[in-house]
């Protein structure tokens, strides 16, 4: 199913005229010079620990981010767009395509109705924080705990329909949108969520990437979930059940104080019985919500909040994994001259539901952000952060790690847009 919907999008590429398409290419170039501190040398979730941040302790110069995007438009306003990216922060796959789809962009009728839809490889529509080019945020260098799990584990590879009316062509100032996803190839969420926790990053997962789980006593030999690859597949396709994510939009075109409000529902719809080659079906529910407003000339407050639900069954049947989770950020962003600073405090946490051996996924968790940007021209810029995250993970004492952790970052980037 993955390499299907890649293949569909090279045979449409291929088969469009391209000498009648309207070819762009736009990309991000970010490095970094990274500090990470904590009182125990905990291991980055990337490598299979529980550590928060995407980068060891004591890092140097890494690539954080280098991305591009290829876009093709015809006049019958059907696009082609691909984002790839590599990452310098894993010794393996760090380069690959992290969105592939075709895009019809309908023209609004005269009452200002417009449909739009899209199939293939992308993003739920959930983040406003990741609006630039390749995914990338340009508020601060970590993504929100909330995002850096998007990023991590979800992307929707199906149909995506889009229904708005806007409001300009009867004279008001709202703009109103129903946006229905229907997807496959997401039956593993909620493994990474649950097994290593909420974490803080800007890294993206790759299309045929896999993922080091932490080596948790429920895994050994002769324990529930022995059969457990000792990684996971984030988009993968086990039961060929649809799954749907469906989310509502309104935006007010205020003088002053502009705001835009979304709120979704999200269900994977798998059969949690099945389990292939150590790739458990997990079911994963959840409801989002997001607020983007304008507070004061130059002064912006953004804001997301989820709660939800993932679980898989046993060999034997019943709950081997159950969890809650929720997760809460909000943003103050000023920006004037060339400056821009960013503050986000954010709250998140696990309930553990089920009775596993060995498998104590409770956590609880705070987080604080605080970037400073300077734009040296229209496409580069210095930035400056520093991240900081309290966390208590009881499953850090299976690693013998404090279960009580704060960790810190200092990060000191140079991005260019291009």
């Amino acid at each position: 199913m993955k390499n299907y919907f890649i293949k569909t999008i090279f045979f449409i590429t291929c088969a469009l005229p391209a000498h009648a398409a309207e070819q762009s290419l736009h990309g991000i170039v970010d490095t970094r010079l990274i500090n990470v501190s904590a009182k125990s040398n905990s291991t980055s979730y990337l490598l299979g620990g529980y550590g928060k941040f995407d980068n060891k302790k004591n890092s140097g110069l890494t690539l954080a981010q280098l991305g591009v995007v290829y876009k093709a438009s015809w006049q019958n306003n059907v696009s082609i767009n691909i984002v790839a990216n590599a990452f310098g922060n894993k010794k393996h796959e760090n380069i690959g395509i992290t969105e592939a789809f075709v895009r019809y962009k309908g023209l609004p009728n005269n009452a200002g109705w417009r449909l739009q839809t899209k199939a293939g490889f992308f993003y739920p529509k959930i983040s406003l924080e990741n609006n630039a080019v390749a995914w990338s945020n340009p508020y601060t260098l970590n993504n929100s705990t909330l995002n850096t799990w998007i990023a991590e584990e979800l992307r929707n590879t199906g149909l995506q329909f889009t229904l708005e009316k806007l409001g300009k062509f009867n004279h008001s100032q709202q703009d109103f949108s129903l946006n229905l996803s229907v997807f496959k190839n997401n039956d593993t969420t909620g493994a990474m969520l649950t097994w290593h926790g909420w974490t803080s990053a800007s890294r993206q997962s790759l299309f045929q990437e896999k993922l080091k789980l932490a080596p948790f006593p429920a895994r050994w030999p002769g324990k529930p979930l022995a059969a457990q690859a000792p990684y996971s597949d984030p988009f993968l396709e086990l039961d060929n059940r649809w799954g749907a994510h469906i989310v509502g939009q309104w935006q007010f075109h205020h003088r002053q104080h502009p705001f835009k409000i979304n709120i979704g529902y999200y269900n994977n719809n798998t059969n949690t019985s099945i389990e292939i080659k150590g790739q458990y079906t997990w079911r994963m529910r959840f409801v989002h919500a997001g607020l983007k407003v304008k507070l004061a000339k130059k002064l912006e407050l953004i804001s997301q909040y989820m709660h939800g639900n993932t679980y898989m069954q046993g060999k034997n049947g019943g709950f081997a994994v159950n969890a809650n989770f929720n997760n809460a950020f909000i943003m103050l962003r000023k920006h004037w001259q060339q400056h821009q600073i960013a503050l986000r405090m954010e709250e998140f946490s696990l309930d553990d539901l089920d009775n596993t051996w060995g498998d104590n996924n409770n956590e609880y968790g705070r987080g604080l952000t605080l970037s400073y940007r300077y734009r040296l021209s229209k496409h580069s810029f210095i930035q400056s952060e520093y991240n900081w995250l309290q966390t208590n993970r009881p499953a850090r004492w299976y690693v013998k790690q404090p279960i009580k952790l704060i960790e810190r970052q200092l990060q000191l980037a140079f991005r260019v847009y291009f």
